[in-house]
């Protein structure tokens, strides 16, 4: 059975950093891209961050610069380091296996 679980959300001030941990089973997960998506309240989910199984990643626009994906292919997790955030990264942010599998998501809320 294929389990994705997120963690590390929080409150978080603007300008600061929060580091976001998806653990996965059930997947041999070396061989998956993976995926952060966020969706914040009252908009449509929206991609984040991808990861190729060789380590290269990709980051949206609105995050480069900012968000770090990775990825522990021994502990078969995935990360998303955020720095300098800001008050519209305040979202719930899900993990995906590019598979269809989705975690239940970690809220971030960014606020003074």
């Amino acid at each position: 059975q294929v389990r994705l679980v997120e963690s590390g959300g929080g409150l978080v001030q603007p300008g600061g950093s929060l580091r976001l941990s998806c653990t996965t089973s059930g997947i041999i997960f070396n061989n998956f891209v993976m995926s952060w998506h966020r969706q914040a309240p009252g908009k449509e989910r929206e991609w984040v961050a991808k990861i190729d199984t060789n380590g290269a990643t990709n980051h949206a626009s609105s995050v480069r610069g900012r968000f770090y994906i990775s990825r522990d292919n021994a502990k078969n997790t995935l990360y998303l380091q955020m720095t300098n955030v800001k008050p519209e990264d305040t979202a719930v942010y899900y993990c995906e296996d590019g598979a269809g599998s989705w975690g239940r998501g970690t809220q971030v809320t960014v606020s003074s």
